[in-house]
């Protein structure tokens, strides 16, 4: 239990890694520096998305019996990224899953990788 008097002591808990520290001003507030996250205009749908696309296809690749017949297709649409999943006809049922429990579950973790890219994602699972 804490005592309403403790100061808070940096790097106790909710530490920066060293190398992010430059990341922030004083006040714990973004310091604009965005290396590596700045997506630029002409960059295309894939590249936006590599993490994602590369995610969902290894999620599909790994729950399919004919790996060689899944594919990801990307396009944009609203400002959001759509990835396409084909895969084999008797795959369908695996990467759905009863009640959409699979297809739901491949849906929240290709949007974390996707939120990792900094885009919104969307998964279509096409016949």
């Amino acid at each position: 239990m804490s005592d309403t008097h403790d100061e808070y002591v940096v790097g106790d808990v909710n530490t920066i890694d060293d190398d992010h520290e430059d990341d922030f001003d004083d006040a714990g507030n973004d310091a604009g520096n965005d290396a590596g996250n700045h997506v630029d205009d002409h960059t295309s749908n894939a590249d936006r998305a590599a993490t994602a696309t590369a995610a969902l296809e290894f999620i599909a690749k790994s729950l399919a019996e004919d790996p060689n017949a899944v594919s990801v297709e990307v396009n944009e649409r609203q400002g959001k990224i759509i990835l396409s999943l084909s895969v084999g006809p008797n795959d369908m049922g695996r990467i759905i899953g009863r009640r959409g429990r699979t297809a739901q579950a491949i849906r929240a973790l290709v949007g974390a990788a996707g939120a990792r890219d900094g885009v919104t994602t969307s998964v279509d699972i096409v016949d």
